[in-house]
């Protein structure tokens, strides 16, 4: 298991669900791991699952001040990265007209303006023929009920996938966006939802997608080693959409 050998990885949000599972199985490819997330004690915990190839560097993505020191700190130790996974992302099922404006700034803030700049201060370390991968979402194709919010976010991010592999192609840098279906990770408990109506909400959900099962963040951390790896050489811009077939058919 070495199709990361020698590579230094940076995943935000990468102290749990999809983030620490793509960190988790690219340590195994022999990848080098910088995990970020705003809590110090999930970071720790994070770090310690992955083992000894993995470090965590406190920080939230809407500061550019940390994405500054994410910047330093990486340069400092390491001179590069080769991989970017900007996973870091969150959302809340509001209905249109309950939305706050602290709602929208903080979605936007992390979803769109975090995902942006940790691509652009983390650019200038990434060689020539480096691989981005952005965390999208089919919400950004469907139109779910009280999600207004995040699939605006979600779109933005599948649009940057796009005009960054634009702006960056004389470096051959590869951008490609996953975009996950129901997955089960912590950011259910960030809905505002009573644990009855997560698993009220998780049974519909699954009950739309053709495999009649809400996905694992393992599966999606696959596809994200596929997209960091040199298996996708000739693959940039795309939307890998991850959803068991539920915005397929």
């Amino acid at each position: 298991m070495t199709k990361l050998r020698g590579k230094i990885a940076v995943i935000t949000g990468g102290n749990s669900g999809m983030g620490l599972a793509t960190a988790q199985l690219f340590a195994k490819e022999g990848a080098k791991v910088i995990i970020t997330g705003r809590r110090q004690k999930e970071l720790d915990e994070a770090v310690e699952s992955i083992g000894a190839d993995a470090e965590g560097v406190l920080g939230d993505v809407s500061k550019l001040s940390d994405l500054d020191s994410l910047h330093d700190h990486v340069k400092a130790k390491y001179g590069r990265v080769d991989v970017i996974f900007a996973n870091a992302g969150l959302g809340s099922l509001t209905p249109v007209d309950q939305v706050t404006e602290a709602q929208f700034d903080e979605t936007f803030n992390v979803n769109v303006k975090g995902t942006y700049f940790t691509v652009q201060k983390l650019l200038p370390l990434v060689p020539d023929g480096g691989s981005i991968i952005l965390n999208a979402s089919i919400a950004s194709s469907t139109g779910m009920e009280a999600f207004s919010v995040y699939s605006a976010t979600k779109a933005a991010v599948r649009s940057l996938a796009r005009t960054l592999t634009a702006d960056l192609k004389a470096r051959k840098i590869r951008v490609n966006a996953i975009s996950p279906g129901p997955i089960d990770t912590p950011i259910f408990g960030k809905t505002g939802l009573t644990d009855e109506q997560i698993e009220g909400f998780k049974a519909g959900i699954a009950s739309q997608v053709p495999l009649g099962r809400i996905g694992l963040s393992e599966e999606i951390a696959k596809p994200a080693l596929f997209l960091a790896s040199d298996d996708s050489s000739y693959i940039s811009g795309i939307e890998l959409t991850v959803d068991g077939g539920m915005a397929q058919v």
